[in-house]
């Protein structure tokens, strides 16, 4: 039966499903966003009054989602540099690809998992990246 992992650091689901599952000894995390644990900021997006995101920073989105992908990888009992594949979802390729790149690239240095990046038209908050990683455990 694989295990579950809820991460005290990362920000709360937006569903019903946890933040990772274990198999064996593969890690697989869910979509993470760079949301902030226990609120609703989101850094990088910038919304109006009525609620709309009307501009987003996508360095800022990027730096925050690999900071919460480190969090539930540790407490998970893996690492940075067991990551082996990643999968990315933009919300504006056209926009946001390049700066999104050089950002995950200063992150990525030692270790170069395999990885996909696709454009989708929405994302379940107003954010504008999200990560999906699977990891290897000892």
């Amino acid at each position: 039966m694989p295990d579950s992992i809820e991460s005290a650091r990362a920000p709360e689901p937006v569903g019903a499903y946890p933040h990772a599952r274990r198999v064996g000894n593969l890690l697989f995390l869910s979509g993470l966003g760079p949301r902030v644990r226990g609120s609703r900021e989101i850094p990088g997006v910038t919304m109006n009054a009525a609620g709309e995101v009307i501009d987003h920073d996508i360095a800022a989105q990027t730096r925050s989602v690999l900071t919460n992908v480190r969090a539930v990888l540790e407490e998970a009992g893996s690492s940075w540099d067991r990551i082996v594949d990643v999968t990315v979802f933009l919300t504006d390729m056209r926009r946001d690809f390049d700066a999104f790149n050089a950002v995950y690239a200063e992150h990525f240095t030692a270790n170069r998992p395999t990885r996909t990046t696709v454009e989708v038209g929405a994302l379940p908050t107003p954010i504008a990246v999200e990560l999906k990683v699977i990891a290897t455990l000892d």
